[in-house]
């Protein structure tokens, strides 16, 4: 028995909803408690619901009993400081797995290529239960920062950029979907982002959002896009090398 997966993301992968328009004070992301957890860049994240209700960001399977990315904890520690994100999450009415905010520093097109990833977001789930993907609200303003999409990281015309105003909310199956964040700016981005499992009561929230499958990619200049892929790719290429095996290859963890 297979997983379900959502109708609407199979043609692309992804899908841009309307924009979150309540006003989120910044103290709730910028008081919450951080830890040096390393993704797609130079990161901390701050979990709010985790395997445990600890302050920690590992993998639901790594714990005793490990299981799936579902049913995570809120820590309570965290939550009080962000009432608005924990609403928002939990307005969904879906299953919640990892609910955290990420902090990401400046970087360029060819960072962000070369620490593009998939998700580990199944290992564990079980047959005939909906397919875990992420979810993506962008906290501060950063119109000019993208999220960087692929099909098929070696292959450039399978990508989508997608801009990143205070508000920006994706859905995306980030298990298929390889991904990570352009960010052009001189303070760090915020984002909101946590797992949802596949099924009525998300897709119910989704629809009530306008949810659009495909959306045209913002501009590049082509000669830039060009030297950026250039060295992504060799700086990828020295990094499998150094390794013995593509680390990008095996599923990330974040």
């Amino acid at each position: 028995m297979a997983h379900y997966r959502m109708p609407i993301l199979e043609e692309t992968g992804y899908v841009v909803l309307d924009r979150f328009e309540r006003v989120v004070d910044p103290s709730e992301w910028m008081s919450l408690e951080y830890v040096d957890w390393k993704s797609s860049g130079d990161t901390r994240f701050a979990p709010i619901a985790s395997a445990t209700g600890e302050i920690e960001c590992n993998a639901f399977w790594h714990f005793d009993p490990p299981r799936d990315d579902k049913d995570g904890v809120w820590i309570d520690s965290q939550a009080a400081k962000a009432p608005t994100l924990v609403q928002r999450v939990k307005e969904v009415d879906a299953r919640v797995g990892r609910c955290r905010v990420i902090e990401l520093q400046p970087n360029s097109y060819a960072d962000a290529l070369y620490n593009s990833h998939l998700d580990d977001n199944n290992r564990r789930n079980p047959d005939g239960e909906g397919w875990v993907i992420r979810s993506f609200m962008q906290l501060t303003d950063n119109p000019d920062s993208y999220m960087i999409l692929r099909e098929d990281i070696d292959d450039p015309s399978t990508e989508t950029r997608l801009a990143l105003p205070a508000g920006a909310q994706l859905i995306v199956d980030s298990e298929r979907m390889w991904h990570s964040v352009w960010h052009v700016d001189d303070k760090p981005r915020y984002c909101l982002i946590n797992s949802f499992e596949s099924g009525p009561a998300l897709e119910k929230w989704l629809f009530e959002r306008n949810p659009v499958a495909k959306v045209e990619s913002a501009h590049m200049d082509e000669r830039f896009a060009r030297e950026s892929e250039a060295e992504a790719q060799q700086r990828r290429a020295a990094r499998t090398e150094r390794y013995g095996y593509d680390p990008s290859r095996v599923y990330s963890e974040m």
